[in-house]
């Protein structure tokens, strides 16, 4: 019996996918729901699962070729001894020791043999491979002076992986000092390690997450009349507010109150005041939105992703900081939907948590409106006539101005960091 290997249905507006790499190569076994193989789309990459057990017989679209949903990716075969060796796999059940061990070769042995053989072959284990990798990334410290290094010289030794048998000390003793490394330290530095892997320069094909990232923000410079304004917001009461109910809302929650249940509440307040921010341009129409869907950016190693928070309105604080929790580990773990990317009205962008003190952030299209956050800094500010130390972190609004006039951005602004400056505002609705 021959089973295919279909391109599913990906979403909303998105016709095709690229092969990003075949998880099974020919001929292996499968089981039903294993992936075996991963697409890259516009917005993320996917994996396709076994439609049932059997032997991977035929791979019709390589690494790299692009496919259409629909299209033959490859077939499984599965023959009646297949379905019957599963069947009889099924009944068999595995054997575990006091510490959990899974031995599924043990057959029809009595328990103490089993614990017996557990032990064996716990014993025979050689975990030393592990040891080794990590003890070659570390300098020598086997030294017999390494008791006597001065921190100085510690901080040298570590910081340049230096070997300290192969340096001869001066010191009293033999004693290893400063100067002592001086010599090694002028040696002419190696080539990175990259050039000479990869040689002077590479050149890879853009991922198609790259390929849409980058269309997009060029279609937002090109098709909308960006504007940014700013403030800064004085993060005290805020930074107060969590250090003395921390402790009480991880018990009662089991989440960290984060900054971002701040912010996100802060804006939809913002917004109902301010309609447009939250508003879209299609054709000679403004589609105003009643609902409010927070888009909040992620980072991942394939590149920016941004889902969204869905009626963050309707949220309390501690759903919208367990949601953005899931959503964002979904993110890096690459299990991201289409659907967690769509239906966004509105962004928050933090770029504080990589140490930005002020950006321009550029608007997720069709939105009319971005937030960005930044890093939070003691700065000196005058408080009642008096200069005080407090914690600002300065906010940046991009905007469309084709839909939101000058006024409309600065005041949203202003109210957002009203109401993160006095946070009581956001559980009284004023």
């Amino acid at each position: 019996m021959i089973e295919k290997i279909l391109v599913p249905v990906l979403g909303e507006s998105i016709t095709e996918a690229t092969v990003a790499k075949w998880l099974k190569k020919k001929g292996d076994r499968v089981e039903v729901d294993e992936a075996i193989i991963e697409l890259e789309t516009d917005k993320v990459n996917l994996e396709v699962p076994s439609p049932v057990n059997g032997t991977l017989s035929e791979i019709n679209a390589k690494d790299g070729e692009t496919v259409e949903v629909g299209a033959l990716l490859g077939s499984i075969s599965q023959s009646d001894d297949q379905v019957v060796e599963k069947r009889e796999i099924k009944k068999i059940q595995p054997n575990k020791s006091e510490n959990n061990v899974v031995n599924l070769d043990i057959g029809k042995k009595e328990p103490k043999v089993i614990e017996e053989t557990i032990k064996e072959e716990a014993a025979e284990a050689e975990p030393l491979i592990l040891t080794k990798e990590v003890n070659e990334d570390k300098p020598n410290f086997s030294n017999k002076n390494n008791q006597t290094l001065s921190p100085a010289v510690r901080k040298i030794v570590v910081e340049n992986k230096i070997n300290l048998e192969s340096v001869r000390g001066s010191g009293k003793e033999g004693r290893v000092l400063k100067g002592d490394l001086i010599g090694i330290m002028g040696v002419n530095p190696q080539p990175s390690e990259r050039k000479t892997k990869y040689g002077q320069e590479e050149r890879i094909k853009m991922s198609r997450l790259r390929q849409t990232i980058a269309k997009r923000l060029k279609q937002a410079q090109e098709n909308a009349a960006l504007l940014t304004t700013f403030n800064e917001v004085d993060m005290t009461n805020i930074m107060e507010m969590r250090k003395e109910n921390q402790e009480d809302f991880q018990s009662r929650y089991e989440i960290k109150l984060g900054f971002m249940s701040f912010f996100v509440k802060a804006c939809v307040a913002a917004l109902k005041t301010f309609p447009s921010v939250n508003a879209e341009i299609d054709g000679d129409e403004i589609i105003y939105k009643n609902y409010y869907n927070i888009s909040f950016a992620v980072g991942t190693e394939k590149g920016l992703v941004v889902p969204v928070l869905r009626d963050a309105d309707e949220l309390s604080f501690a759903d919208i900081e367990k949601n953005i929790k899931t959503i964002s580990e979904k993110a890096r773990d690459g299990k991201i939907t289409i659907e967690d990317l769509q239906g966004g009205t509105f962004t928050i962008s933090n770029g504080g948590v990589y140490g930005s003190m002020l950006s321009t952030p550029i608007l997720n299209l069709p939105q009319s409106g971005v937030l960005g956050m930044h890093n939070i800094v003691e700065r000196p500010i005058v408080v009642d006539g008096e200069i005080k130390i407090r914690p600002i972190m300065y906010l940046a609004l991009s905007y469309d101005h084709r839909i939101i006039d000058g006024k409309e951005s600065v005041s949203f602004l202003k109210m957002v960091k009203e109401n993160l400056e006095d946070p009581r505002r956001l559980f009284l609705n004023i």
